[in-house]
């Protein structure tokens, strides 16, 4: 049971070459997962991306609509449209003065 220098120096040697081993297994690891990481970021980057994209046109969309209703109502009520902006404009100048 009794182990030489030289067993000892061996065994020493031995868990030495493991914790390199086992050091660059752990470097391996870390830069699979960090190259993981940055994939799954991109990928939620592009889909973020294209979903804001389809959020834009929508907006755009429901914008010429309401434009395009406006222009109507004006069209077949002036001077309703007329009071109404002269309405806002001095509600907007009462506010202003505050």
């Amino acid at each position: 049971m009794s182990k030489t220098t030289s067993d000892l120096e061996a065994d020493i040697r031995q868990l030495k070459a493991d914790l390199e081993i086992l050091t660059k297994q752990l470097a391996a690891t870390g830069e699979h997962s960090i190259s993981a990481a940055k994939r799954a970021a991109s990928e939620g980057v592009d889909q973020l991306r294209v979903h804001g994209e389809a959020a834009m046109d929508g907006l755009k969309s429901n914008a010429r609509d309401v434009e395009a209703q406006v222009i109507a109502t004006v069209r077949e009520k002036p001077v309703t449209a007329l009071a109404i902006a002269a309405g806002a404009g001095y509600l907007f100048a009462l506010l202003s003065r505050r």
